[in-house]
């Protein structure tokens, strides 16, 4: 019998943390569209502002909008992957070379504290340490957060980074909306 007040620890919530772009369509509102769709399986938390970013890889592109959105969940890793990636086809994203142009991209950066590395799915994002395009909205909502497997905090990966930050600017909604939750 279980003791009032005590919540089994596989019935609490995790924290994850996803990033978000876009570059095709309405990218602001792309953006929204997707948070809303996440919203449905997941309590959302903070939501970074918007960030007006040059792409990266194949750079014969649009720019793009980025953000970085906190969640708690129940899904599993995969689970999650699994829901992402079926929002990002709903939108209309299709299959075809990495960096190509996208109405929608999400990306999970981080599933609470775990390290998760297999075929389908890697954790936290192998790539994150070198984004701008990722950091700097990451640091804007959780700049204390201890990467798992650098221990370093997002402020500190932020510092440590070889790219320059320069082409990663706040965007301002000329409606005057910003991203929420």
């Amino acid at each position: 019998m279980q003791r009032s007040g005590i919540v089994p620890e596989s019935l609490k919530p995790v924290r994850i943390y996803l990033g978000l772009g876009s570059n095709i369509g309405d990218r602001y509102y792309n953006l929204e569209w997707a948070l809303h769709a996440l919203s449905q399986k997941m309590g959302m938390g903070q939501v970074s502002s918007a960030y007006d970013t040059a792409p990266v890889g194949n750079t014969r592109q649009a720019r793009f909008l980025n953000l970085v959105c906190e969640a708690n969940t129940y899904l599993t890793p995969i689970e999650l992957l699994a829901f992402v990636k079926e929002i990002e086809m709903d939108m209309g994203r299709q299959p075809g070379p990495p960096n190509s142009p996208r109405p929608i991209d999400i990306d999970i950066l981080f599933y609470d504290n775990q390290i998760i590395n297999t075929p389908e799915l890697i954790i936290p994002h192998p790539r994150l340490t070198e984004r701008a395009f990722v950091l700097v909205p990451l640091a804007e909502i959780a700049p204390a957060f201890i990467h798992p497997a650098i221990g370093k905090t997002i402020s500190e990966m932020l510092l440590d980074l070889k790219v320059s930050v320069d082409e990663v600017v706040k965007w301002e909604n000329k409606r005057g909306e910003t991203c929420s939750k």
